[in-house]
């Protein structure tokens, strides 16, 4: 596993402990600022994450379909980006 990925991986768990976290607060009816507070912490968690296996994809798979100069290869890692980023920017 890359670096990148044991990052990401941190940042998934976080994430699925404020997730919990979270579930039960709504479910004790706690007050909503502080909901959303943790909401906002578990979607940066994310994002970071998210970022982290972009990053490690660009220095990777991308950088060697480019390096192997195999033009069908190159174009579908390009689409696969656009398609990501597409997504995340929804």
């Amino acid at each position: 596993m890359t670096t990148q990925k044991e990052e990401a991986l941190i940042s998934f768990k976080k994430a699925q402990g404020l997730l919990l976290k979270i579930l039960k607060m709504v479910e004790n009816d706690e007050y909503c600022i502080n909901i959303m507070q943790q909401n906002l912490a578990a979607i940066g968690l994310l994002k970071s994450a998210h970022q982290m296996l972009m990053e490690g994809h660009l220095n990777s798979c991308f950088k060697n379909a480019f390096e192997a100069k195999n033009g069908k290869k190159m174009q579908e890692m390009i689409e696969e980006i656009l398609k990501v980023t597409k997504l995340y920017n929804k």
